[in-house]
């Protein structure tokens, strides 16, 4: 009875707190915020400036007195505080009052559910949990982002039967196999899209003396990143600094260098894969043969990476329908089963 209160003054929300970008979605109306996961903040007074995308811009350009963190980092909370600001912020768009942008009912408290990766410690999980109910959620409920992304792709997770989820996010890359509602094997590793920036970096700095920051190479990737290699190889330009001279300094480099430069990071998430298969039963490893491996998260848009999967592994492919936002959905689909919430949930109550 007290909780069918709340429902009239608050929204349910699921929450993908990703360490790039966090994504809301309220019951029964769909994903309301997809933002960058930074925050601006003062130095000195710790006052936030600046949430999302307003902060993402100030990435690498801010004054001395001004910082732009990401408060996550492989997945995890790695700022207690900053995070709880940038959740409460999400939590109370979704609830503002549209007459006043920053007016936020007090009343609203909505029901929580948020994915997290599998690898995660019950420090770290207790840690997701606090900044969520800090954040103002009256209860907050987690489940393993493979677990998620299977809800969210649609897969019939509860049968006797496997399915193989690989997740390449932006902090970590969650690998599993789930039958009769559980993960039979699994991997969380903290290698992923962030790792592919950090090559970028790396290579251009080693091969051309040539500094560049985060977001330039993570547009680069973007731009012309690729996994194999393509019919049309393409060029980009990037500008950075000279580290011989500390002058601005540009130049051309192609879609082939780029792909050695994240060959690496690529081959350990598919030697991953491949660890994960050895240990999965033999009549599981049969399902996943019929029925292909599914990949989702930001790095399944990277230009053939599912090919090359396809090829180290022996095993279909395919790229979930939108899948940027397979985790979000899954926490969706949970808050209106209740039943497989209870299911799927590692941990969640109340405050």
């Amino acid at each position: 009875m007290f909780d069918k209160f709340w429902q009239l003054f608050s929204h349910d929300i699921g929450i993908d707190l990703g360490t790039v970008n966090t994504l809301v979605l309220v019951k029964n109306k769909g994903i309301v915020i997809r933002e960058p996961s930074v925050v601006a903040i003062h130095r000195k007074s710790k006052q936030v400036l600046a949430i999302g995308s307003e902060a993402k811009r100030m990435l690498g350009r801010t004054p001395q007195a001004i910082e732009a963190v990401r408060p996550l980092r492989d997945g995890v909370i790695s700022d207690f505080d900053t995070t709880e600001a940038m959740l409460r912020h999400f939590i109370h768009k979704v609830h503002q009052n549209p007459s006043s942008r920053w007016k936020v009912p007090k009343i609203s408290r909505p029901r929580v559910v948020i994915g997290i990766p599998s690898g995660v410690t019950e420090v770290e999980r207790r840690a997701v949990q606090d900044v969520a109910l800090v954040a103002g959620a009256r209860q907050a409920y987690l489940i393993e982002e493979p677990m998620a992304d299977a809800i969210g792709a649609g897969l019939s997770i509860e049968e006797p039967e496997g399915n193989m989820i690989v997740d390449i996010g932006g902090g970590t890359t969650e690998i599993a196999v789930i039958s009769l509602g559980g993960m039979v094997t699994s991997r969380s590793l903290r290698v992923a899209g962030d790792e592919m920036d950090q090559d970028i970096i790396n290579y251009l700095k080693m091969r051309y003396g040539l500094l560049i920051g985060e977001k330039t190479a993570e547009n680069i990737k973007i731009e012309i990143g690729s996994a194999v290699p393509l019919k049309e190889e393409k060029e980009t330009v990037v500008r950075g600094r000279d580290l011989a001279t500390g002058l601005p300094k540009s130049l051309k480099i192609s879609s082939k260098e780029i792909r050695e430069a994240i060959s690496g990071t690529i081959n350990q998430i598919i030697g991953t894969i491949g660890e994960v298969l050895e240990e999965t039963p033999p009549e599981l490893v049969g399902d996943v043969l019929e029925r292909g491996v599914v990949i989702t998260g930001g790095g399944a848009l990277l230009r053939g990476l599912d090919k090359k999967i396809a090829e180290e592994t022996k095993m279909p492919v395919w790229i979930a329908d939108d899948p940027l936002t397979t985790v979000v959905r899954g926490c969706g689909r949970v808050l209106e089963d209740l039943d497989l919430l209870s299911k799927v949930k590692v941990t969640g109550g109340l405050r």
